[in-house]
């Protein structure tokens, strides 16, 4: 804790986030519309400027190189009009082209209007960008008055590119969910997958996963949650593999109604790749559903194997389905995960984390005035 910790103000500064908003939905996009939504009920002054906002005319959304322009330019104009408004922009980032086109014009224009940054860095593959990135990307981020990540493995990242920056976690909103009623004999299990429908996130492992699984619980069934490119590969692989009549590809779900899947699932897969902090991890564990996930990134730092969840290796279909059986197989080791993932999910919740970013943003001010 910084020795002006306690001369802090009690409230809030006036705050701009910078990020996108479901539609479609995504962890950074969930993350962003909670954040907003719980700092306008403190009574926080915020104000969003949405990366991702839409299309007018909407055909524009339809012309791939005359839609960037379009969008651009009006969220450069509300970046300058916004943030000389504020005392610190809050600014959504990831690797690649989205760090170019989206958090450098933020961070740019917010020196030019004299406001103090934070650059709450997600997305698991920071480390191939950082290695491969100009030089100018680690220089506006060093430069940066405060850098947040929202999980220890980044941390490990930014500290090995030089970079220093303090761990936020990602939000929770418990009031969202209830919990999932635990049965006791399962001859017709409910499994579910609440990732996109991406490489990243293997989706192939899963359903071969619930394919072996198949064969000990003929009746049970898994629902994809998700949209994305893969979508007609994976309907040739469950016909492949001849689970078609039993996987549910229901399409992106609604933030409002995400809380009814987790409520009818008695097992969450998640065969992801590439990972920084899911927030489908999370949600499940908020709703007392048992976790069978990859150790992919930084999901050893946010679950427990055996403890608060099961972890298999990358790509391991034999390991994910032994370890959805064995679960299923023991209720009382489905109760031990359901509430050891109860407690850990209470370090994500608002109630502890709003004061963690009301320190984070009166001391990015604090920085910015030192400069």
């Amino acid at each position: 804790m910084d020795a002006t910790d306690s001369l802090r103000p009690a409230g809030w500064p006036r705050v701009c986030v910078v990020g996108p908003l479901p539609p479609p939905s995504g962890g950074m996009a969930n993350q962003c519309e909670q954040l907003v939504r719980l700092l306008t009920a403190e009574g926080a002054d915020v104000r969003l400027v949405r990366t991702n906002a839409p299309y007018r005319p909407a055909s524009i959304g339809r012309v791939p190189m005359l839609r960037a322009l379009f969008r651009l330019l009006p969220y450069l104009m509300s970046l300058w009009r916004t943030l000389g408004r504020v005392d610190v922009v809050h600014v959504f980032a990831n690797s690649g082209w989205a760090w170019h086109l989206l958090a450098l014009p933020a961070l740019v224009i917010a020196r030019w209007r004299g406001v103090a940054t934070i650059v709450n860095y997600r997305g698991g593959n920071a480390d191939p960008f950082f290695a491969t990135a100009p030089a100018h990307v680690l220089r506006t981020l060093a430069s940066s008055s405060l850098r947040v990540t929202p999980s220890a493995y980044l941390l490990r990242v930014f500290r090995k590119h030089g970079l220093d920056a303090i761990v936020i976690p990602n939000i929770i909103d418990l009031s969202r969910f209830g919990l999932a009623s635990a049965r006791t004999s399962l001859t017709a299990p409910q499994l579910i997958v609440t990732r996109n429908l991406e490489p990243i996130y293997d989706i192939p492992t899963a359903i071969r996963a619930f394919a072996k699984l198949r064969g000990a619980y003929p009746a049970a069934r898994l629902t994809v949650a998700g949209s994305g490119p893969e979508r007609e590969a994976l309907l040739a692989l469950s016909r492949e593999l001849g689970v078609a009549d039993a996987v549910v590809f229901a399409g992106r779900i609604a933030n409002a109604d995400i809380a009814s899947l987790y409520a009818s699932a008695d097992l969450m897969l998640n065969p992801s790749t590439v990972d920084n902090m899911p927030i489908s991890i999370l949600e499940a564990l908020a709703c007392g559903v048992p976790v069978v996930s990859t150790d992919a990134g930084g999901i050893p730092d946010m679950v427990s194997h055996d403890v608060s969840a099961l972890l298999v290796p990358i790509g391991d279909a034999d390991a994910m389905a032994a370890a959805a059986m064995h679960i299923l197989a023991h209720p009382e080791k489905a109760a031990t995960l359901r509430a050891a993932g109860l407690d850990e999910v209470g370090r994500y919740a608002w109630p502890r984390v709003k004061s963690m970013w009301r320190d984070a943003y009166w001391r990015a001010i604090e920085t910015r005035s030192r400069s």
